[in-house]
Formats: C-alpha cells, sequence, structure tokens
C-alpha cells in the first residue's frame, strides 16, 4: 500500500565543506543539496567482497557517504578475478576486505572505509545497530533471514543480492519507507486570444510512504502456484533460477565451481526438475551460472547502489521488491513479492 501526506521539509543539520561542495558538485546539480547532505550523514555496510561486492562499494563510496564498512572472512582467489577489481593480483590468498581496502579509500578519501574479518554469522544486533543500510551478498537464506529480522527490529534497512555468473538479483527489505517524488501535471499556460491552448508541465513533491515486506516473503513465495505460471510464460524463468541456485548454495553449502562444472550442472538440473518439473528453464541457462562475470556485476552492482542512494536521499521510489537479471535477455525486471 501507497500513502501520501505532506512534504517533511526537516534538514539533515548538516554543512558540507567547501571541498565537499566543489567534489560532489555535478551530484548535488543532479539530486539536490539536501540529498547530498543526507548521503554525507549516511553510514553503509557491505558484507561480501567478491566482484559484486567490490562494484557497490564503488559505487556507494563515489556518491559520498559518511563511511563504508567492508565486511569479509574469505580468502581472495583465481575465481575473484574475473570481477573483482579492488583486489590487486598480489593479494591472492590474503582476506579480500582488507585486500579491496587500499583502492576503496583511493576512490574518495572524504569517506570513512574500514574493513572487518570476522564471519558475518558471528556478528551479533549490536553491530548492525551502527549503520543505515545493509547490503549483504554470498549468504544462504537461513543466514539472510537471520539479519533481516535483526535489521527489522532495528530499523535498518537491508538489502540481499547476488550474481552467478551471467545471473543476478536482489531482494529490498525497506520496512515503513518514506520517500518523495515529483508528481507532473499539466495546466492551462498564458496564451493569445484565437490561439491554441498551450499547457505547461508543473511537478509537485509529493511524500509517499511504503511498505516493505521482509526477506519470509521470498522464501514463502511459492512459484508453483497456478497463477504464477502465466507470469513465468511472460518474465522468462529468472525466478525459477533464483530458487535452484539459493537451493544448492543451502544444500552443498557452496557456489556451482568451474572446478566442478559438469558434476555441478547435473545437480543443478536434479534441483530444477525438483523444484519446478517440465520448467522452461533449459540446460544452457544453467551453464552461465559460474563465477562472477564483469558485465553482470556492473548491472547488477549499479542497480544496487542506485537502490542505497535512493534509499538514503528519499528521493524516488526504491524499487519493490525482487529484481532480477536474465542473462538470456540481458535485461533486469522487478517482480512483487508478498506486498
Amino acid at each position: 500500500m501507497v500513502a501520501e501526506m505532506e512534504v517533511d521539509g526537516n534538514e539533515t543539520g548538516v554543512e558540507l565543506t567547501e571541498a565537499e561542495n566543489e567534489l560532489y558538485d555535478r551530484q548535488i546539480r543532479l539530486w539536490g543539496l539536501e540529498s547530498q547532505k543526507r548521503l554525507r550523514t549516511a553510514k553503509i555496510l557491505i558484507a561480501g567482497l567478491s566482484g559484486l561486492g567490490a562494484e557497490v562499494t564503488k559505487n556507494i563510496i563515489l556518491s559520498g557517504v559518511n563511511s563504508v564498512k567492508l565486511l569479509d572472512h574469505e580468502l581472495v582467489t583465481e575465481a575473484d578475478f574475473c570481477s573483482q577489481f579492488l583486489a590487486a593480483r598480489e593479494s591472492l590468498g590474503s582476506n579480500r576486505a582488507e585486500a579491496s581496502i587500499t583502492r576503496a579509500r583511493a576512490l574518495n578519501p572524504m569517506v570513512d572505509i574500514s574493513a572487518d574479518t570476522q564471519p558475518l554469522k558471528e556478528k551479533t544486533a549490536e553491530f548492525f545497530r551502527q549503520f543505515d543500510v545493509v547490503v549483504v551478498t554470498g549468504e544462504t537464506n537461513k543466514e539472510l533471514l537471520r539479519i533481516d529480522t535483526i535489521c527489522r527490529e532495528l530499523g535498518v534497512k537491508l538489502i540481499a543480492s547476488d550474481v552467478w555468473g551471467q545471473f543476478g538479483f536482489y531482494f529490498a527489505s525497506l520496512q515503513k519507507h518514506r520517500y518523495v517524488e515529483d508528481v507532473v501535471k499539466f495546466k492551462l499556460g498564458p496564451s493569445k486570444p484565437n490561439q491554441k491552448k498551450k499547457y505547461e508541465q508543473v511537478a509537485t513533491p509529493v511524500q509517499r510512504e511504503v511498505e516493505y515486506p521482509g526477506y519470509s516473503a521470498w522464501l514463502d513465495f511459492d512459484i508453483t502456484e497456478s497463477n504464477y505460471q502465466r507470469k513465468l510464460k511472460k518474465n522468462g524463468p529468472g525466478i525459477v533460477l533464483l530458487s535452484v541456485l539459493q537451493m544448492f548454495r543451502t544444500t552443498h553449502q557452496r557456489d556451482p565451481s568451474y572446478k566442478s562444472r559438469y558434476a555441478d550442472l547435473k545437480l543443478l538440473r536434479d534441483i530444477r526438475d525438483e523444484i519446478l518439473p517440465n520448467s522452461t528453464l533449459t540446460d544452457e541457462a544453467l551453464g552461465v551460472l559460474f563465477a562472477q562475470i564483469s558485465p553482470a556485476v556492473a548491472v547488477v552492482g549499479g542497480v544496487v547502489a542506485q537502490e542505497v542512494i535512493k534509499v538514503v536521499t528519499k528521493m524516488e521510489a526504491p524499487h519493490r521488491n525482487l529484481f532480477i537479471f536474465d542473462p538470456e535477455t540481458c535485461a533486469g525486471y522487478v517482480e512483487t513479492v508478498g506486498a
């Protein structure tokens, strides 16, 4: 449900320095000074420094937030070099968060950037309390549900995302979110007698409030439901593919690997046939799910960062609430799940 209300004129009370005004000049022209001030106070957690995590990190740092915490206990592997551009080649075998921090800091010296090497599953509510938005990649549904439960209790926004090969998704658990968007109307403009009437556009800012369901809405979503089968024919089997990949991760505690490609393809086919027999998800579609490919990472990471910026600035409506990037069409679409 979308509710309209009067625009809240409260400002952040934060002033940008002369250097910040100069650095963020183009952004201020794009989304306004008040939005940039909101970004300046935002504290963001990015958990999982895969190629996707690196892409999100880059875009968020460049936007000019207050701080970014990079959290990852995994080590840099050869597969990371398909798309993880923050970790240098010589960092192979070192911690991914620590390996990414030097290049991350070079992107924008005005943002406070730190690394944390502790496993995400060991983090408690006290840790998540310090952030405005949490972005999590590379986790199982069980862990995502745990984090979402904590974040919802604390009022912290959560975006869960991932990329497998050329396929990607994100789910936004934003709770009750307020934002402002311009409503464009046409009104009669000045015109001379006997002349054709002229209309001009007038944009009026309107504040809206939208409720975003929790991550459990996706876990409870039934893709076998008969009414949804018509949507599958229209949008393609992206949601089926997401279900297959998440079940693979839950069952095998890892993702499909190029090192065991043929064995993993069989496992993926078996899961597909178990979830939705005779689905339109082809064997060919299962063959593009290994490592994280740069073009897919750029698209999904760009969209995730864009949504984080929308959430922080409270300008425009974030997508509601499941985004799918389909490698077959090279296009993304949004599904509303549980709302």
